[in-house]
């Protein structure tokens, strides 16, 4: 992927002419599901953050992965969540300073540009464009925009990304449920289908899950759930089971309980494959660095905590990994990293 802090499009010669100054930042995170974008001031030359950062404007749309809903949804979804944001904030395309999108599914260098040139046809030309996989934009709501540590997100898909000091960059899992990310929470739950099935043929254990997900799902016997799989086999619609999973676990459900205990180690794995090629830990292992947590699967804060789990995990790995829950939403971390970008360029060109 291309280094986030690349994007000197047009020099100017004012601060106005530039795109900084007074004006609004635009964040938005792409996710499996939906799309979030929020608007709010842009505070220029690294001026101190207030906390909470205020939101101007929000807005929500449908997904913008190109690989999930084909490039015109995926546009017309953008087009619309930037609208919504900007005409709740009070402000139009003139005030914005600078949009950073964080999007699942953005993975190669030819994926950033096309998304890039799609925003800025959106824009007028002094506004600054970066566009980044959503994990990027998770890590920057738990580190206030610095690109440092491990990000973790386990939602309807999972991903660990990370980052060191000087910029390298490493991820594992992300690949989708063919390719196996199974502590996401379309893994869980078609992992959970699956038991159904094989207990109903004979061929697996009995299990809670089946009067569980059947009631769930308003069904009478589980023949019926090959039906309702294959009529819409959409990662969320399947993922949303993942709260019946975790109560047969609670239950006592011992095939439940399996299926999050492999999720969770799962996840933590990841995790551990991205801090060991980025050296996070340090030599002796114990150095201290962030994990940003973020995801529906990892804050359900139910009585079988899978968050909690993968976080003991990580920190039986790394003693020095210091778990967050960010306070912000990835939205938000989205435009703190493009402040911190503009604030960096600004820097680098000593605009006055």
């Amino acid at each position: 992927m291309r280094n986030p802090h690349s994007n000197g499009n047009l020099p100017g010669k004012t601060t106005e002419e530039n795109g900084f100054g007074d004006g609004v930042i635009l964040g938005l995170d792409g996710g499996a599901t939906s799309t979030v974008c929020v608007c709010v001031p842009f505070y220029p030359f690294g001026d101190r953050l207030p906390e909470p950062l205020p939101i101007l404007g929000r807005a929500v749309a449908g997904c913008t992965n190109c690989n999930s809903v084909g490039e015109t949804t995926a546009r017309d979804s953008l087009e619309q969540v930037i609208s919504e944001a900007l005409v709740g904030s009070g402000s139009d395309k003139s005030d914005v300073r600078g949009v950073c999108l964080g999007v699942s599914g953005v993975n190669h260098p030819s994926d950033q540009e096309k998304i890039e040139n799609w925003i800025r046809d959106m824009f007028p030309s002094h506004v600054k464009v970066y566009v980044q996989n959503d994990a990027i934009v998770a890590l920057a709501s738990g580190t206030m925009g610095k690109l440092h540590g491990c990000v973790l997100i386990a939602g309807t898909g999972c991903i660990a990304y990370g980052f060191d000091e000087a910029g390298k960059e490493a991820r594992a899992s992300g690949g989708g449920p063919i390719l196996g990310d199974w502590g996401s929470g379309y893994g869980i739950s078609a992992q959970a289908l699956t038991a159904v099935i094989r207990a109903h043929d004979g061929r697996g254990p009995p299990t809670m899950l089946t009067s569980t997900i059947l009631k769930a799902l308003g069904l009478s016997s589980p023949d019926e759930l090959i039906g309702w799989t294959y009529a819409d086999p959409s990662w969320a619609r399947i993922a949303a089971l993942v709260p019946q999973v975790v109560a047969c676990a609670e239950a006592g459900d011992e095939i439940s309980d399996k299926i999050l205990v492999d999720a969770a180690e799962d996840l933590a794995l990841s995790v551990k494959a991205v801090v060991q090629r980025l050296g996070l830990c340090g030599k002796d292992g114990k150095a201290s660095f962030p994990v940003v947590m973020v995801g529906g699967v990892l804050n359900a804060n139910r009585k079988w905590d899978i968050g909690k789990e993968v976080s003991n995990r990580i920190s039986q790995y790394f003693p020095g990994a210091q778990t967050i829950i960010p306070k912000v939403e990835p939205a938000v971390g989205a435009a703190l990293l493009a402040m911190n970008f503009l604030t960096s360029y600004q820097e680098n060109h000593q605009v006055t």
